[in-house]
């Protein structure tokens, strides 16, 4: 995951500074151990300002307002009661090239300083610390004692210090390019490398995308790099500290359609012309190079990440705001997606393991019982041959009664006659009992493994993250074991997801398809959603999604829509692997939810067969419309 940078906080700073400076805070809400919203109020709007020291993901953006649970955390009660109310007035760096904001709050604009909020981006050492006005630290994110931090502990009631300085060089646009170039190749090795290791403040993507611009390798070794290479890389540089140096001039403009001029001599820029493409540039001219080059300020998304100048673009962003909310708000759902499924599936697996085993016993039990009658039957024929019987016999051959074939019967030589069949009675006796026991004993894990199977079958359809229903599924199947008690009520809290949406899709005919993603869907879509003129499709005797075809009054489905819903609804279920799988399909009244059965189970009457094609499923996929 890529981490924020100084550039990066650079720029979603001067967009913070230009639009939402001053804001009077109106509400603080704590969505995680990691992440705490403040509500901002400004006189064009309402926005929530997220904070994040999360060990990979630490940030400072504009983010969708919190959901509507309860806060339970301290952290964000001491901030709500020291800093409700008040304005925040500014936004500052501590120091040049740090990535330690200090955001500052008053009663107005103007009037003395309260409290200083500082947000530290630092990895795994992020943190989120208040201070008073003289910089006593009141409350912290994350305490660290002395015995944690000989360095630096962070306790309240002390001073607040800055995190130590790292060490190197800084970079300069005054700096030229024979000395910078002279820094670089110094030491011969990857150029990638050498630009980390001779200046402070660069990452490593920010350093891959300055390469990359200027058309060069990050491995190839700068003992490669011919005298135009040095200078397309030199240009790209510049370029990125030019900008760096002057966001706020860029994000004044409002991210208009402005291009931006800028001479060699670092004047400020001025306003030139327009360009249509809906972000600011920036026109870059030196002495070397009498024609300007522009350079566009255009945030997106990159193959591998994100990038704040535009470099290596391939699906630009609005602003920075949008970007690092809707990058890093992927990249933990796809944690918290990967995190949640094995354990889901692991849990799962483990109760099908358990419930098979349990049904296996059960049923060996039950054909042991169906001895009974055997039982009954040698303890009648031995009390109608009494005297046949001879001390110390331990078998007896008679007549059976109705195939009239002889039949040994095992006898204990201790005992009589008429004791050996009461044995043998007694037996019967027993048998017959535990038939009558285990029976339902045996439907009861049955329907267990049904259950699990078909939890099993919602997971194994959720295979991959693709949008984040596809979390919120996940964790509508996790509240749904523990509301079964198959999980431990844990922490429930969600980070922020509301309920997922069923899959959708088009039939040829444009008719619509919704498939449940889970149980809670399944049952949403078969005793809620269904009308009366809809189909019900499901595998037969096979775990998978319920589907429902959608049709208006007198709408009549086509033979291709009924494949086009059975060839689905056989690659949502445990028969996706096969060739062919039976579907079942009705109409919703006649679809029962038995008394007391678990989420996602149904009876079904008055249904009719179409065999669904699962692997040709695949290329329906191209027709979902759940966006």
């Amino acid at each position: 995951m890529q981490q924020v940078d100084v550039t990066t906080l650079t720029a979603a700073c001067a967009e913070l500074q230009a639009g939402w400076i001053p804001g009077r805070l109106e509400q603080v809400y704590q969505r995680d151990r990691f992440t705490i919203a403040l509500c901002l109020r400004t006189l064009q709007g309402r926005g929530w300002l997220t904070l994040a020291w999360h060990p990979q993901a630490a940030r400072i953006c504009l983010t969708d307002p919190p959901p509507r649970l309860p806060d339970t955390f301290t952290f964000s009660d001491q901030l709500r009661h020291q800093l409700k109310g008040l304005a925040l007035v500014g936004i500052q760096f501590i120091a040049p090239w740090e990535r330690v904001l200090d955001l500052q709050f008053a009663r107005r604009p103007r009037d003395p300083i309260l409290w200083h909020l500082y947000v530290e981006i630092m990895g795994k050492y992020s943190n989120v610390i208040l201070t008073d006005a003289k910089n006593i630290i009141v409350t912290a994110a994350h305490q660290v004692s002395s015995q944690q931090s000989s360095v630096r502990p962070i306790q309240t009631g002390q001073p607040y210090e800055h995190p130590p300085a790292l060490l190197g060089d800084l970079p300069s646009l005054s700096e030229s390019q024979e000395r910078w170039q002279e820094r670089v190749s110094l030491v011969p090795g990857a150029l990638k490398r050498q630009l980390l290791k001779s200046y402070r403040g660069l990452s490593p993507a920010l350093v891959r995308s300055i390469i990359q611009a200027a058309e060069l390798d990050p491995n190839q070794s700068t003992e490669t790099l011919e005298t135009e290479d040095w200078q397309r890389l030199f240009q790209r540089w510049q370029e990125w500290l030019w900008a760096l140096e002057n966001w706020d001039q860029v994000v004044g403009a409002g991210f208009t359609d402005n291009v931006l001029e800028k001479t060699d001599n670092l004047t400020k820029p001025a306003l030139v012309g327009e360009d249509g493409g809906g972000f600011s540039h920036v026109r870059v001219t030196t002495n070397d190079n009498s024609q300007t080059r522009p350079y566009t300020i255009k945030p997106g998304w990159t193959e591998d990440g994100y990038n704040v100048l535009g470099w290596g673009v391939v699906k630009p962003a609005p602003n920075v705001q949008v970007l690092l909310h809707h990058y890093y708000t992927d990249q933990l759902n796809q944690q918290e997606f990967s995190r949640l499924r094995n354990q889901l599936t692991q849990k799962v697996n483990n109760f099908l393991v358990r419930s098979r085993s349990k049904a296996l016993g059960f049923e060996q039990r039950l054909q042991q019982s169906e001895q009974a009658d055997e039982y009954r039957q040698q303890a009648d024929l031995l009390m109608a041959h009494l005297q046949d019987w001879q001390p110390g016999m331990n078998q007896i051959t008679v007549l059976d009664f109705e195939t009239n074939q002889p039949l040994t019967i095992s006898l204990d030589p201790d005992k009589n006659a008429v004791q050996n069949a009461q044995s043998l009675y007694k037996r019967h006796q027993k048998l017959k009992r535990a038939r009558l026991a285990v029976v339902p004993l045996l439907q009861e894990v049955q329907g267990e493994v049904d259950y699990l199977e078909q939890v099993e079958a919602s997971l194994i359809q959720i295979d991959r993250y693709t949008t984040p229903e596809d979390l919120q599924a996940l964790q509508e199947i996790r509240e749904e074991l523990i509301g079964q008690g198959y999980l431990d009520v844990q922490d429930q809290r969600s980070r922020d997801v509301e309920a997922s949406e069923p899959y959708r899709y088009r039939t040829p005919s444009g008719f619509e398809l919704l498939i449940g993603r889970n149980n809670r869907q399944n049952d949403q879509l078969t005793f809620r959603t269904a009308g009366d003129y809809d189909l019900w499709f499901h595998t037969q005797e096979i775990a998978g999604s319920h589907v429902l075809l959608r049709l208006d009054p007198g709408a009549v489905a086509d033979e291709v829509d009924l494949q086009f819903a059975a060839d689905l609804a056989a690659h949502y279920s445990r028969g996706r692997q096969s060739d062919v799988v039976p579907v079942v399909y009705t109409e919703p009244k006649h679809v029962y939810k038995p008394k007391g059965a678990k989420p996602g189970m149904a009876i079904y009457k008055r249904e009719r067969i179409v065999w669904g094609r699962p692997q040709q499923a695949e290329h329906y996929r191209t027709a979902d419309i759940s966006g």
